[in-house]
């Protein structure tokens, strides 16, 4: 029996507050992480034009897709196993600290205007909370047990996926965030720079990203920086894709907020169904500007609640209720 109400049953995470992050120290103390390293390519970078200086920064921005390129095959891992999940009632968590924190709440944030989602489908966690998105709060990434603590909040279960963003693939906050989404039994997802890190070694599909030392050494908000959100974007919008939240290479779930988004919804229901802009306006204010329910009723020449009940028949599915 635990003896502290700190370190007790009802405070799992406590037991988290190393998470390996020290033997992971240990073991790099005498060879620093390829996020931290100089870069040849970039010495006497204060002695250089500005356009030497964007050059030097534009070549080494050139190198990050195709980086990006070789892990395609464990991204697509990463992109069933969690469009497997939502489909079950799961969630789409992510977790960071500083830039990889930044990027991860920004990514989730802009699923519901351009997918039509819940905000709580997919969610983003930065170390520090809502103030480290506008203000640094780099502490915040070295409090491991935090991270088991914020995840405890969000009731992560067995039907979620949590996905961990580290540059070195060290951060303390990250490790011990994945460690518990591990215990709860959530499937989790790595994405670092650094191919033998401990995020690496945590995760069940781990994506990294050796983009190389950065313009400015230790910058990670750079190549490593954008690395990450290239792979956040292919994971947030395959997984939506395979959902049926995307028609042929149209936003059909996109949520029509403003006069911007309603004009555009309009035009993606005519080059979908090839219908009049009156016959399109028509059918838009019955769907209750509903773009999925307005696409079938043009489509299948069915009223609204006939298009809604094929919708509903086929989990969402605008290719699944259209029969193609």
């Amino acid at each position: 029996m635990m003896q502290s109400s700190k370190h007790s049953a009802s405070n799992p995470e406590e037991r988290f507050a190393d998470c390996g992050y020290n033997s992971a120290v240990k073991r790099n103390r005498k060879t620093p992480h390829a996020t931290e390293r100089r870069n040849a390519r970039s010495r006497g970078l204060d002695l250089k034009s500005t356009a030497e200086i964007l050059r030097i920064i534009n070549r080494e921005d050139a190198g990050v897709a195709r980086t990006v390129a070789k892990e395609i095959p464990k991204i697509a891992r990463a992109v069933d196993t969690i469009a497997a999940a939502l489909r079950r009632g799961g969630r789409l968590i992510y977790v960071g600290a500083g830039t990889s924190g930044r990027l991860a709440v920004l990514d989730a944030s802009e699923c519901p205007p351009t997918f039509g989602v819940s905000p709580q489908l997919v969610q983003g966690i930065i170390a520090g909370g809502r103030r480290a998105l506008v203000r640094a709060a780099e502490g915040a990434e070295d409090d491991a047990a935090q991270g088991a603590r914020d995840l405890r909040k969000k009731k992560v279960s067995a039907k979620d996926v949590v996905v961990g963003l580290s540059a070195s693939g060290a951060t303390p906050y990250v490790l011990c965030a994945l460690r518990y989404a591990r215990q709860r039994g959530a499937a989790t997802i790595g994405i670092t720079c650094n191919p033998r890190s401990a995020v690496a070694r945590l995760a069940r599909i781990a994506i990294t990203l050796e983009v190389g030392p950065e313009v400015i050494a230790g910058s990670t908000r750079m190549k490593a920086g954008t690395a990450q959100k290239m792979v956040l974007n292919m994971l947030s919008t395959a997984a939506m894709v395979r959902l049926g939240y995307v028609y042929d290479n149209w936003m059909i779930n996109v949520a029509l907020t403003n006069q911007k988004l309603r004009r555009r919804g309009l035009r993606i229901l005519q080059a979908a169904t090839g219908a009049s802009v009156s016959e399109v306006e028509r059918a838009a204010r019955q769907a209750v500007h509903d773009l999925r329910v307005a696409l079938v009723m043009l489509r299948a020449r069915v009223s609204a609640v006939e298009a809604r009940r094929r919708l509903k028949l086929a989990g969402g599915n605008l290719r699944k209720a259209l029969g193609s």
